[in-house]
C-alpha cells in the first residue's frame, strides 16, 4: 500500500469507527453533506445527506447500540476483508467485506456485508460521499450446501 492508499485507509477507519461510535461530530468530519447510499437492509431506495445516519446514531446512543446491536454495549470490532483501494487523484474507491465481530451473552457472533465506499479529497481533507453496501449471502448459481 503505498502512501496516499495509507492516508485514504486512515480516513476511511476514522469514518467507520464514527459510526461504530455514534460519533456524529467525526461522522461529518469524514463525510460528504451531500452523501448518496445504498443499503440493502434499510430500504430499497438510494439515501441522500448526512440526517439518516444522524438519526441512527443519536438513537443508538440513547440504548446502548454499537452498529445496531441491542442491549448492553457487547465488545464490537470491525475487519475490512479484501480490502481494495482504486485510487484516481482526488478520487478513490474504497472496496471490502465489512466483518463485524460481536461477543456477547450467547458467545461471539461475526456478521458481514460488502460494501463500496467511494471517498473524494475536500479541502484537503477524504471524505466519504458514496456508500454502496450488498448482501453476502449465497448467488442463486451456487450450491448453498458449499
Amino acid at each position: 500500500m503505498n502512501t496516499n492508499d495509507t492516508e485514504i485507509r486512515d480516513a476511511l477507519i476514522k469514518h467507520l469507527l464514527s459510526v461504530q461510535e455514534n460519533d456524529i461530530q467525526a461522522y461529518r468530519e469524514t463525510t460528504s453533506a451531500d452523501l448518496s447510499m445504498y443499503e440493502w437492509w434499510v430500504t430499497q431506495q438510494r439515501i441522500d445527506g448526512l440526517p439518516f445516519h444522524e438519526f441512527m446514531m443519536e438513537a443508538n446512543a440513547k440504548r446502548g447500540a454499537v452498529f445496531g446491536a441491542e442491549g448492553e454495549p457487547a465488545p464490537t470490532r470491525f475487519d475490512l476483508s479484501n480490502l481494495l483501494i482504486q485510487h484516481y487523484g482526488e478520487t478513490a474507491i474504497a472496496s471490502y467485506t465489512l466483518l463485524i465481530t460481536s461477543a456477547g451473552a450467547q458467545g461471539t457472533t461475526v456478521g458481514s456485508h460488502n460494501e463500496t465506499r467511494v471517498m473524494v479529497k475536500l479541502d484537503g481533507k477524504w471524505k466519504v460521499v458514496h456508500v454502496h453496501k450488498s448482501p453476502t449471502y449465497f448467488t442463486p448459481h451456487l450450491d448453498p450446501r458449499s
